[in-house]
């Protein structure tokens, strides 16, 4: 089949659409769990169906490392490996190489760096990326490119000038060794904090005409402000018609900004991450289930919420897990974490397609409590 992605309304910047993949349709605007090792942590796949969420992201660089790629083919690929059916996207496993400063040198054909693991040396080229991803199999994989430091202008157009030949290559390999209409390759637009930088990556992917595009290099250390000015001048440079993928943001303040500058789609291991630290997201603000206040709190993590973790069970008890490092808090919280995220991504997608987006974001963003900043204190654009 070919990749289709529908439009079906617009409330300012703001998008709602179906994107078609060979394993189902993809509902945007869309939150997808982060199951980096082919798992989302603590999460079973059944579980993830009944939360309702439609696409997972798994991590080329770790899979290649272990079990290894071929072995992951060789048993089927991806879907079977893991036992998801629905859509999976994988990145390409650049953010990962170059995150890992002195274990890693770059030129111009790729990145050598060692494993993590055990120190074995590996080299990743954009060839060697996209084979990777033809073995994994997943319905949507990235470009391999380069991540800079988003607000040094000469490291930004260095990477830059790698990127862009690597997008090219490794469009030219997913042509010659894969199969287009099973997997769709979409390029990344980097480009630091810098406008006309962003501008020229995004005009550049643009003209390959690929399936879809993602916004790479943000929440990467800049600040929430630069990256949201970032996001709305960015997405503009990029074909109405294509779905667009913010990569690796997935804070309930920062998918509604994202949405409200017309990002499609988004991952991010936050919800599970900071389950694991005790932390429950909620529609005020982050809560830490480890605070004494909660010790006898009967109440469930956020009332009103229909999660498993909510009808079933009180503050109180979610405390004592934590407190006690028993592994069912970390499913739990991720449970929740999770429903709060993919049902705030459901009811963006409705506000949308009844015109009723901008009071509901308006009225969403009033009321949260971002970690570290002031309620409502960066608006979304209007019209």
């Amino acid at each position: 089949m070919t990749f289709t992605f529908t439009l079906e309304a617009e409330h300012g910047m703001a998008r709602a659409g179906v994107l078609d993949t060979p394993h189902g349709p993809i509902q945007t605007p869309v939150f997808a769990p982060v199951g980096t090792q082919a798992a989302v942590k603590a999460v079973e796949p059944r579980e993830l169906r009944e939360l309702g969420a439609t696409l997972v992201l798994a991590n080329t660089y770790h899979l290649h490392l272990r079990p290894g790629d071929e072995l992951i083919a060789d048993l089927g690929g991806l879907h079977r490996f893991m036992a998801w059916d629905g859509p999976i996207l994988t990145d390409s496993g650049g953010f990962q190489v170059f995150s890992m400063g002195e274990l890693r040198s770059l030129d111009s054909d790729g990145a050598t760096f060692r494993s993590h693991l055990d120190g074995s040396l590996y080299r990743f080229t954009p060839e060697t990326s996209i084979r990777i991803q033809h073995n994994l199999g997943a319905d949507i994989i990235m470009a391999f490119d380069e991540c800079p430091v988003p607000n040094d202008r000469a490291a930004v157009r260095a990477a830059l000038d790698r990127t862009h030949p690597w997008l090219a290559r490794c469009a030219e390999e997913h042509h010659r060794s894969g199969d287009p209409a099973r997997q769709a390759l979409f390029g990344i637009v980097q480009g630091g904090i810098f406008p006309d930088l962003r501008e020229e990556s995004a005009r550049f992917a643009s003209g390959m005409d690929l399936p879809g595009y993602a916004v790479g290099g943000l929440a990467v250390g800049e600040t929430k402000a630069d990256m949201l000015a970032t996001l709305e001048y960015t997405t503009p440079h990029l074909p109405a018609h294509k779905p667009r993928y913010l990569m690796g943001v997935g804070s309930p303040e920062d998918l509604v900004h994202g949405v409200a500058r017309g990002v499609d789609i988004f991952d991010c291991v936050l919800p599970t991450r900071v389950a694991r630290n005790g932390a429950a997201l909620t529609r005020e603000g982050r809560i830490n289930m480890r605070n004494r206040q909660y010790a006898a709190d009967p109440d469930p993590l956020e009332p009103g919420c229909t999660c498993y973790t909510c009808r079933t069970f009180s503050r109180a008890y979610i405390r004592h897990l934590v407190k006690a490092s028993e592994i069912l808090a970390h499913q739990l919280l991720s449970l929740h974490n999770l429903h709060l995220l993919l049902t705030l991504m459901r009811e963006m997608r409705a506000a949308i397609l009844d015109g009723t987006f901008t009071d509901y974001a308006t009225s969403f963003l009033a009321a949260y409590q971002p970690v570290g900043a002031q309620k409502g204190a960066l608006s979304i654009p209007v019209g």
